[in-house]
């Protein structure tokens, strides 16, 4: 028998499952608050998480660290994401208890939560913003024990398909397309932990209120250069940021939904920043 015949096959891997595509990292959510002792009250005391000691130690904004992501919540008109965002927590009784010590500090507002099962806990900060907080599970988040493996946007039925090609064409996103218990849905990579999901529902949307997402891309100059052909930029904050807010058909420009994004380049001073966080 030759060598060859006998050695080993080599292992098979799915190479295209460690793709990210061009966006590297989800960095914030961004909602404004109108009261900021409140919302330390509802995300650290209660949430447990931690304010980031190096920046925003101010009255008037706080960021909010979450594994490798933030909540920014600068002071101003309440805002809500139309849709929710998602979190992993390391243990759910304990968040279950301080989420009960802190509610009578919260009386009065939106905030509410209820204990789905022993791996979900269902929640609302004081301002209605909706969270679901879910144990860690290796099967299904692989080794994050806290973060935000992804933010759930509200669409119109019939958009997600087109949303997605959106993403493709205009951002080089890597995206799929599915439908679940809760819908069809167009779900973007955003970095090597999160991603950006658009699930339909025939619920009527409210007003979009200006709230952002902020993710960081490795080619910020195509994805800038294919956003300006349709005039869709619509601040150049600086050398290494812009902004958009319109989310398009890519083949007849029609107006799908509205999310501000903050895109940022690798070379941005924000980028890759380790974030302090307490166990949760």
């Amino acid at each position: 028998m030759h060598a060859s015949a006998a050695a080993a096959a080599p292992p098979a891997f799915d190479r295209a499952a460690e793709d990210v595509g061009n966006i590297v990292e989800f960095g914030h959510l961004n909602l404004r608050v109108p009261d900021q002792l409140q919302s330390i009250v509802f995300y650290v005391t209660g949430l447990g998480l931690t304010r980031d000691p190096f920046m925003q130690t101010g009255v008037d904004n706080a960021w909010i660290n979450v594994g490798s992501s933030q909540f920014h919540l600068p002071v101003g008109p309440a805002q809500r994401l139309r849709g929710r965002t998602l979190l992993v927590m390391p243990d759910l009784d304990a968040l279950q208890a301080r989420l009960a010590a802190v509610a009578p500090r919260l009386r009065g507002s939106a905030f509410a939560f209820e204990r789905v099962s022993g791996q979900v806990m269902d929640l609302r900060c004081p301002w209605g913003n909706r969270i679901r907080a879910q144990a860690t599970d290796p099967d299904r988040f692989g080794p994050m024990v806290l973060g935000m493996p992804a933010i759930e946007v509200d669409c119109a039925p019939g958009q997600a398909a087109r949303i997605a090609r959106f993403y493709v064409e205009l951002l080089g996103a890597r995206v799929a397309v599915g439908e679940d218990d809760g819908g069809a849905f167009a779900r973007v990579t955003a970095g090597p932990d999160g991603s950006l999901v658009f699930r339909e529902t025939a619920r009527p949307l409210p007003p979009y209120d200006g709230h952002h997402v902020q993710l960081t891309l490795a080619d910020f100059s195509g994805v800038h250069r294919r956003l300006v052909e349709r005039g869709l930029v619509s601040e150049e904050s600086n050398a290494s940021q812009y902004r958009f807010e319109q989310i398009v058909d890519p083949d007849s420009g029609e107006l799908l939904t509205r999310l501000e994004h903050e895109l940022r380049s690798m070379r941005h001073p924000q980028f890759g920043r380790v974030l302090v966080n307490r166990p949760g």
